[in-house]
């Protein structure tokens, strides 16, 4: 069972939606490679607002999440995207329903 999450909740500047959009969509294929990262989703909750859940087995995993190369990347263009900064929520997983 996984037991330990991230939350990231992102707000895109009005006009950047698209470019949110693609940005989420591509990442993907680079958590594919992360071998610590057992789920990951992209989300899009409203007009501008976005976010990403992704789950780990163990806390190692989430750090090496969190210092990846989609982490990088979403920083480096968070001004750029983001009308806030993004937020970013460790969570402590309790149950499971998988299928």
């Amino acid at each position: 069972m996984a037991k330990f999450a991230l939350q990231a909740t992102l707000e895109a500047r009005p006009g950047k939606e698209h470019e949110v959009e693609k940005f989420l969509r591509d990442a993907v294929a680079i958590v594919r490679g992360e071998s610590g990262t057992r789920s990951w989703f992209a989300l899009r909750f409203g007009p501008r607002k976005f976010g990403i859940f992704d789950t780990f087995d163990d806390e190692a995993g989430r750090q090496a999440h969190m210092t990846g190369e989609v982490a990088k990347a979403l920083f480096a263009r968070a001004e750029e995207l983001f009308s806030t900064a993004p937020q970013i929520e460790q969570i402590d997983i309790l149950a499971e329903k998988l299928p």
